[in-house]
């Protein structure tokens, strides 16, 4: 049975995961830390936002719940230890297949990303 902590934490990949999903920029601050860094390689190069960049991002996109698109999120591995954890996801966004490593703190009582590190599979549903 999973830990209280390993709960919270799935939660949080879950609001990330929404936020995508439903192209929701408070979402996307409610997951992550406010100094968090999302960064990886694309096929124009590597890529690098901060927190704030990436929200408007995900907001700027279509969002895939309006377009009734299947929702593909698997959790591969998350480990927990103390304030800190680590989770590897896979997850379809704007057509891709994300593998991404996600490192987490907890500060008081939240849990939120603090690396968002991702690399491009290949097409969405592959």
């Amino acid at each position: 049975m999973p830990s209280v902590e390993e709960m919270q934490v799935r939660e949080t990949i879950q609001t990330y995961f929404d936020s995508m999903f439903e192209s929701k920029a408070d979402k996307v601050h409610r997951a992550f830390h406010p100094n968090a860094r999302i960064s990886g390689d694309t096929p124009q190069g590597f890529f690098e936002m901060t927190v704030a960049e990436f929200a408007s991002f995900v907001e700027a996109q279509p969002a895939a719940c309006d377009a009734d698109e299947i929702p593909f999120l698997e959790v591969l591995s998350l480990n927990v230890h103390g304030q800190t954890a680590v989770a590897r996801v896979r997850d379809d966004y704007i057509g891709n297949r994300y593998l991404d490593t996600l490192s987490f703190v907890k500060t008081g009582d939240r849990w939120s990303i603090y690396n968002k590190l991702f690399h491009i599979e290949g097409p969405a549903g592959g």
